[in-house]
């Protein structure tokens, strides 16, 4: 039975993955990780700090770097090996750095033109996780989150029940993540985290926008902090 803080999960998911995570994460969304990070970097021009929490082995990170290289980057993540890993292929970007940190408990004591991160938000409560983004951006900074969804139309839904039906049985032989292919689509079915961090952004005062990707499986938001 799943647990019911999906944050319990991420020591389960991400305690011995960190070495096929890129692999997984790639041939399991069909390669669409690739599509939505883009998505998320068509928010950023000119930033000259970004922080991105839940940075992992460091995908989206590198890719900032590559946009705008003469920002100054932050990565945060709560998970070590993951962070190591991340070090290991940015290790020649000079102006990237990573901190191990809780997001939820984030505490750098400076403040960042944007903070975005990818696949975060349903692991974590809205309030505490935008109150505390707040508290570390520039006014006039944005910041930009990204998930999974589960798709609104029945049809999309059938088949995205089917495909993690799939990922379930193709977990029988890949034993270090046979966990995530039993719990994630719980997560994902169950989670509000859109409505959620809507809700929370407008609350604290942020201009936000919406943008829903790849059938309704995957949503971007975005919020501007006014003042």
């Amino acid at each position: 039975m799943i647990k019911k803080n999906p944050k319990e999960l991420v020591q389960t998911f991400f305690n011995n993955t960190a070495n096929s995570y890129d692999k997984i994460v790639y041939w399991t969304t069909f390669g669409k990780d690739v599509f939505w990070k883009q998505k998320i970097l068509e928010h950023l021009s000119n930033e000259k700090t970004v922080l991105e929490l839940a940075c992992g082995t460091g995908i989206l990170t590198r890719k900032i770097a590559e946009k705008i290289p003469k920002a100054k980057i932050t990565g945060v993540d709560i998970t070590k090996n993951y962070l190591e890993k991340a070090k290991e292929k940015l290790i020649l970007y000079r102006n990237v750095s990573f901190v191990n940190q809780d997001a939820e408990k984030l505490d750098l004591e400076r403040k960042f033109d944007c903070i975005a991160a990818s696949y975060l938000p349903k692991y974590c409560i809205a309030d505490v996780l935008v109150k505390n983004c707040i508290e570390h951006l520039n006014v006039g900074g944005k910041i930009i989150l990204h998930d999974f969804t589960y798709p609104k139309n029945k049809l999309v839904q059938k088949m995205w029940n089917f495909y993690f039906k799939l990922l379930y049985l193709v977990g029988l032989f890949i034993p270090n993540w046979k966990q995530v292919f039993i719990y994630l689509p719980h997560v994902i079915r169950n989670s509000s985290w859109v409505r959620e961090y809507e809700s929370a952004m407008r609350h604290y005062g942020l201009k936000t926008s919406r943008q829903d990707l790849t059938f309704g499986s995957s949503t971007i938001i975005v919020g501007i902090k006014i003042v």
